[in-house]
C-alpha cells in the first residue's frame, strides 16, 4: 500500500512510520526538514502543509491518508486539513485516517454537545479541541472515507496492541493511551472499515 503522511515528525507519526515501513507499505511523507534515516520504501517530500502544492505532490498516487497533524497553539491543523481533502479529491484518493482528540467526540453528561463543550473534560484551554473540531467539520462535509482517531491524554510510550474503543464515545472512565498505541490503532484502520465517517474514542 503507498501512503501518504502528514505530521510525520510528531510523536504518533513517527510511530506510524515504522509500522508502515515494518510491514514492507511505501510511505510519502510531508515534512518542514528531512531527518529521518533513509529507506527504500520512504520519499520524504520538504515543505509546507499550509501549501496546497506541497500537499498535492504528497497525496498524489497514494492509496490512503494518514494525518497526525497537532494543534502546538497554531491553526496548522485547520488551515491544512480543507488542502488535504482538496488534493484527495483531485487524485481520486477517498480514505484517510487523521489523529483528533478526545474533546470532539460527543459528550455523555450534555447530549448534542461535544465532550469539551459538555463537562466532560476538565480542560480548561479548548483552543485545540476548537481546532480538531474545525478539521471534523471539514472532514465530516466532504465525500472521503474518513475515521478519526480520538484518543485521551497521551502520554510517550511505545504500543502495548491493547487499548479499548468507542464510536463517536470516549470508553467509559478512559484515561490515557500512549503515543504509541494511538498510531497502532490508526494504522490499523487502514485495512479495517469498523469506523468510517465516524469518530472513534480510545483509551486503556
Amino acid at each position: 500500500m503507498k501512503i501518504a503522511l502528514f505530521g510525520a515528525t510528531g510523536r504518533v507519526g513517527r510511530y506510524i512510520i515504522k509500522m508502515a515501513l515494518r510491514d514492507g507499505n511505501e510511505v510519502k511523507a510531508l515534512v518542514r526538514t528531512a531527518d529521518f534515516d533513509p529507506h527504500d520504501n520512504l520519499e520524504i517530500i520538504v515543505g509546507n502543509v499550509r501549501n496546497a502544492e506541497d500537499i498535492r505532490r504528497t497525496v498524489q498516487g497514494a492509496d490512503a491518508v494518514i494525518s497526525a497533524i497537532g494543534t502546538d497553539r497554531t491553526t496548522t491543523l485547520s488551515d491544512a486539513t480543507p488542502l488535504i481533502v482538496q488534493a484527495m479529491e483531485a487524485e481520486g484518493v477517498r480514505r484517510v485516517i487523521t489523529i483528533g482528540t478526545a474533546g470532539i467526540l460527543n459528550s455523555r453528561f450534555s447530549p448534542g454537545l461535544l465532550r469539551y463543550q459538555g463537562g466532560d473534560s476538565k480542560r480548561q484551554l479548548t483552543f485545540a479541541a476548537e481546532e480538531h473540531e474545525r478539521a471534523y467539520k471539514t472532514l465530516e462535509q466532504s465525500d472521503l472515507d474518513w475515521t478519526i482517531v480520538c484518543p485521551t491524554y497521551l502520554p510517550d510510550g511505545k504500543p502495548k496492541g491493547y487499548f479499548r474503543f468507542e464510536k463517536n464515545y470516549l470508553p467509559e472512565d478512559g484515561k490515557e493511551i500512549t503515543a504509541g498505541d494511538t498510531a497502532l490503532f490508526a494504522y490499523e484502520q487502514l485495512e479495517s472499515d469498523d469506523f468510517l465517517k465516524s469518530r472513534v474514542g480510545i483509551a486503556y
